[in-house]
């Protein structure tokens, strides 16, 4: 496939509320958007489906400010914005108060008729409810990728055409640095490609940035938008205890120089930002 195909047409569904509480909080839709077309693929759906609590917004003027502001700046970026009403029921036992507001069904019933349009579909969730959905549109000849953060349903990922962690994808969830991704100075998320345990050392691979050539993920090979930094076992310190790291580890990162022009960039500064079930 070229990295310009604008027959491609391609359909992004979101569940907001899924994201917002698995790690996603503060995910940036533009840049999805920009991932979801990185073939150049033309966006022909772009929904997000959000929880609203209504009774809340009546109570607390900021919180509905908020929301009606986040949900027309998802409209200005192009998304059509499915807002699902918070119900609250009380608990028979308990007799203490919760609220419901689930878009599972919403957005699996879109999913499933509008792929009938559509040659690849982005699903940004990690429930697992989602896997008949997928395997329908799969069967309709729509390649799925999923992007998730935490607590990512195991079968979701297995049942998708290619899985993404979306903290490692560039600028998708912000990092505080104002250098850009990839640069030297910059703060990355990537994984350990290798960790030499006696002799204390290891590599962690990254995405430099969004490109239609994820699939060459050889950093030595021309067009791999990939890149490698060294790492010594003592910039583990803030790892979170993690004493082998490996690709199941996702960790943040500052980019410092090379030591020598023909070394890779150093690790400076690892934190364990989540780990991928196996």
């Amino acid at each position: 496939m070229s990295g310009q195909d604008n027959s491609l047409k391609v359909g992004v569904y979101v569940d907001a509320a899924y994201v917002y509480k698995n790690g996603g909080r503060g995910m940036q839709y533009n840049i999805l958007r920009e991932f979801a077309c990185r073939e150049g693929a033309q966006v022909i759906r772009l929904n997000a489906y959000v929880s609203f609590d209504a009774d809340r917004a009546q109570e607390d003027a900021v919180f509905g400010a908020n929301a009606r502001k986040f949900h027309s700046f998802l409209r200005d970026l192009g998304y059509k914005v499915i807002i699902k009403e918070v119900k609250w029921f009380v608990d028979d036992e308990t007799g203490e108060r919760f609220g419901k507001a689930n878009a599972d069904m919403d957005l699996a019933t879109d999913l499933l008729i509008q792929s009938e349009h559509l040659d690849k579909i982005v699903l940004v969730s990690g429930d697992g409810d989602f896997v008949k959905v997928v395997n329908a549109a799969q069967n309709r000849g729509c390649r799925v990728e999923v992007i998730g953060f935490d607590n990512v349903s195991g079968r979701l990922k297995e049942e998708a055409d290619q899985y993404f962690s979306g903290y490692m994808i560039p600028n998708l969830l912000p990092t505080n640095t104002e250098i850009p991704w990839g640069q030297i100075g910059s703060v990355v998320r990537g994984t350990c490609s290798y960790f030499n345990k006696e002799k204390g050392f290891g590599y962690l691979r990254y995405l430099k940035e969004i490109s239609p050539y994820l699939w060459i993920t050889d950093i030595q090979r021309s067009g791999s938008p990939y890149g490698m930094a060294y790492f010594r076992a003592g910039s583990l310190q803030n790892a979170g205890g993690v004493e082998l790291p490996s690709y199941n580890h996702i960790f943040e990162f500052e980019l410092l120089p090379p030591q020598r022009d023909d070394q890779l960039p150093v690790a400076n500064n690892v934190r364990l930002v989540s780990v991928i079930p196996y």
